[in-house]
């Protein structure tokens, strides 16, 4: 067999999905969850990240809102939230009414909101954007992503960094390592499957380096099966969601109980409950594309990441592994200052992020953008979003971030 490169392997295996296999990638599943959680758990002290990433680009303006800001109201005179709506945070800015979740963390000093982030010379295109915000590298095209690259740089077990979801984002694949795939609601494979992955795992001195690493996928996936085991039978390991999850009935908005997102953050609770030796989760949570109609379509959305995020960090926060968490949740883009015809906003550039926790340092980070003083009519960038990784990287992981996001970064303060 002629050798091939990664990614070529990565993207011409899905034949093997219905081995546990996604593509070449380590696929768990939650009936797989523990085995090698009681054998080596994750150790108290350890951070854990967990990246949550906003497909179709969240209007900030209108998340993190400058409610006593004059030009505000005069840029989106009929989109702009009225002061008695927002859910203030000083006498500057305020949250979306959908946000009560987050806000209640922001009063407990839970949550951190990092502003105007960005990176150099914005490209407005999400496919584009959202590569170099998973990449990291707004320079050039790589085929690695950030999260993938500190897998290279950090050691060779599949588990440490676990993507929820089928699809595997950028952001999990490295050069020699790449995230396991959880794959919510899916069976363990059958004895047949099994059986033939032990076979398959099994090395050769006359492999190939495409044969190799075909074999490690398979014994990574033997590994992955052991390691999430118990969880199946042991039902939602996390509390009963009324009263973990913090309620957002502001301005008659619903929490979407049950949500996509509120799943995959489930998923992530009880791996992390359970042990499990993982320091990095991948979920998503899309749809902020909203050129048209944005205000009830965005506050429908952030009514869904505020029930699931707010709900997974009080839960969190009860548990001896969970203290060590960390979530960010950003968005590839932010979008233009003033509102289009169809009481829309258009492709932009830098945006709020948020993290949080109990171990984050709450508050603002970063300067706020001018809504007057704008680059080609988008707010200008304040805070490298290299930053805000480093400081995931150096503090709540401990690694060195330079091999993941060159030198030269500085520490935000948010941990």
């Amino acid at each position: 067999m002629r050798d091939i490169d990664r990614r070529t392997f990565l993207t011409g295996s899905a034949a093997v999905g219905a081995l546990g296999v996604l593509g070449g990638v380590t696929a768990v599943t939650v009936d797989q969850l523990m085995a090698h959680g009681r054998e080596r758990p994750h150790i108290q002290g350890e951070g854990i990240v967990v990246v949550v990433t906003l497909y179709g680009g969240n209007d900030g303006i209108n998340t993190v809102i400058p409610y006593a800001n004059s030009a505000y109201h005069d840029a989106r005179p009929e989109l702009a939230y009225a002061e008695s709506d927002v859910l203030h945070l000083d006498s500057d800015l305020g949250l979306n009414p959908a946000l009560g979740g987050l806000h209640g963390l922001w009063g407990k000093g839970e949550l951190a909101i990092v502003r105007g982030v960005g990176y150099p010379k914005p490209d407005r295109s999400h496919f584009r954007s959202m590569d170099i915000w998973q990449t990291a590298s707004p320079d050039q095209p790589v085929n690695t992503g950030w999260m993938g690259r500190w897998l290279d740089s950090t050691g060779a077990d599949p588990l440490r960094a676990v993507s929820v979801g089928s699809t595997l984002p950028t952001l999990a694949i490295g050069e020699r390592s790449t995230a396991a795939a959880l794959l919510p609601g899916a069976g363990a494979p059958p004895a047949a499957s099994v059986t033939t992955l032990a076979a398959l795992s099994r090395s050769d001195p006359t492999d190939s380096s495409a044969a190799r690493l075909v074999c490690e996928s398979y014994a990574a996936q033997q590994r992955a099966a052991a390691t999430f085991g118990p969880v199946a039978g042991s039902g939602r390991a996390t509390t009963d969601p009324d009263i973990s999850r913090p309620t957002t009935p502001t301005k008659g908005v619903k929490a979407a109980k049950g949500s996509s997102l509120s799943e995959q953050l489930d998923l992530v609770a009880r791996c992390i409950q359970a042990g499990a030796p993982t320091r990095m989760y991948s979920v998503s949570l899309g749809g902020f594309d909203t050129h048209a109609d944005e205000r009830g379509t965005q506050e429908t959305l952030l009514a869904e990441l505020d029930h699931a995020l707010a709900g997974f960090v009080t839960t969190m926060a009860d548990d001896p592994h969970g203290r060590d968490v960390v979530v960010m949740a950003y968005s590839e883009f932010g979008r233009r200052v003033h509102a289009n015809a169809s009481q829309g906003t258009d492709h932009g550039t830098s945006g709020p992020l948020f993290v949080a926790g109990a171990g984050v340092k709450g508050g603002f980070y970063g300067d706020e953008p001018s809504l007057t003083d704008l680059d080609n009519g988008d707010l200008k960038v304040t805070t490298d979003f290299r930053d805000v990784y480093a400081e995931l990287l150096g503090t709540a992981l401990g690694a060195d971030p330079t091999p993941v996001v060159g030198s030269g970064r500085r520490p935000v303060g948010f941990l």
